[in-house]
């Protein structure tokens, strides 16, 4: 393939990739100052997508190219059926034998349709922000760590939400709602085949955060906020004079394995068979303690235990107790590593220069710099060359200013030949 073709392929399929949204699963944020007569937050985002594919055009595939739809609302507690979806969470709560509780609830939603000319994509977000308390069992006080109650993470909601926004009814859980209010004819082609089973699994499942142990989530420590000079640097006052801990999952290691999307695929035949396949990347979450935090299991349920700063002569890295000492050793061999690697050269180096290999130049403090052309009209060119200071001629002189020597090549003389025959006597000779 050619360089031009090359490229024109590659913007292509740029092109064609930048057309549809990337399809995120659970991610959750949480922040909790330990405070057992405090309430945090927890906010929650549930994506995915779903894509339609018709390569082969067909009756449906002319219905849905050029469609487009869209539906954003948000709701809050004073929404009936935010209240309702408050009591099933807190029912899930207590099903996973956690004491947490939800206090509040607010909803993002925004769902958008599209269809294409190959494909069609419908995109949905649900946006969850919760209010929690009763998740701290215990303050922290002298010789005894916070303890956090965990086992709530793995937020998931089935069946159908239903959420009243200016004043129509809309399910916003399974996905197949959406493609029944926007597209009929999708709708019915859809029903009774394996592609109705995948549209209606629920979209606030967030039991992936759930499944994954703490023990294997990515942990750091950051001690910034008892730093003596973290005034200087903008950090704000409530974070000053405090140090956190943060447990991260969604990355591929070896505590995790690898972290990959969850494609599902499935077909429905109406003039044709159709192809649908939904897309969510690997959930993730992030959760912050105020506090040296560290997972322990209390009535075999995963908890936190949280101390105000870190236990003296703690050392670890973010990898999860794994000892600074094997740190720095590293780092010194590879200094050792270092200075032998420059001895070894620096030998070579003498050996070599003694036995005259050394490859040597001009040393530049005895040349100089010179122009090398004008052009016409007084415009000179920045070119340059350097130039011997020295003023000997046979220093500098280009080695074609040597005159060509030229082969000369000598005739023979040619003897002037005798008009007269051999023997024979001058003309008008007599004797005598």
């Amino acid at each position: 393939m050619s360089r031009a073709g090359f490229i024109i392929a590659s913007l292509a399929v740029i092109m064609i990739a930048s057309t549809v949204a990337p399809a995120f699963a659970a991610q959750m944020e949480f922040r909790t100052w330990v405070d057992p007569n405090a309430s945090d937050e927890v906010e929650i985002k549930f994506q995915r997508t779903v894509i339609i594919n018709y390569d082969e055009g067909g009756m449906l595939a002319d219905e849905l190219r050029g469609q487009k739809f869209a539906k954003t609302f948000s709701a809050d507690s004073s929404n009936p059926g935010v209240n309702e979806l408050r009591d099933r969470i807190n029912y899930q709560f207590s099903q996973s034998g956690s004491a947490a509780a939800v206090t509040d609830v607010k909803i993002e939603y925004d769902t958008k349709f599209t269809g294409r000319g190959l494909n069609t994509s419908i995109d949905y977000k649900i946006i969850l922000t919760l209010t929690i308390t009763n998740h701290v069992l215990r303050e922290a006080s002298a010789g005894n760590s916070g303890i956090v109650d965990m086992n709530w993470r793995g937020v998931m909601v089935p069946g159908e939400v239903t959420i009243n926004s200016k004043g129509m009814d809309t399910e916003i859980n399974l996905p197949i709602s959406f493609i029944a209010d926007v597209a009929p004819g999708l709708y019915t082609s859809i029903l009774g085949s394996e592609a109705e089973t995948l549209l209606n699994s629920p979209i606030m499942d967030a039991s992936g955060i759930k499944n994954q142990p703490l023990g294997n989530w990515h942990f750091l420590f950051d001690p910034t906020g008892i730093n003596v000079d973290a005034a200087q640097f903008g950090l704000s006052d409530e974070l000053a004079g405090t140090v956190w801990s943060s447990y991260t999952m969604g990355e591929s290691s070896f505590r995790e394995g690898i972290q990959t999307e969850k494609e599902h695929e499935a077909t429905f035949t109406t003039d044709k068979t159709y192809d649908l396949r939904t897309i969510e990347s690997a959930d993730a979450a992030n959760i912050f303690f105020a506090g040296f935090a560290n997972v322990d299991t209390l009535d075999r349920t995963e908890v936190v235990g949280v101390y105000p700063e870190a236990p003296e002569g703690y050392a670890t890295t973010s990898t999860g107790e794994f000892p600074v000492m094997i740190i720095y050793g590293m780092a010194g061999f590879a200094g050792i590593a270092g200075i032998a690697i420059f001895l070894v050269s620096e030998k070579k180096r003498k050996k070599d220069a003694a036995a005259g290999n050394v490859q040597t130049g001009i040393d530049p403090s005895h040349l100089v710099g010179a122009d090398t052309s004008t052009g016409s009209g007084g415009y000179k060119t920045n070119r340059g060359e350097a130039h011997l200071k020295s003023d000997d001629y046979t220093q500098t002189r280009s080695v074609y200013e040597n005159s060509q020597v030229e082969e000369t090549k000598t005739e023979e003389t040619k003897t002037e030949e005798p008009t007269s025959k051999p023997g024979a006597m001058p003309k008008g000779w007599k004797p005598e």
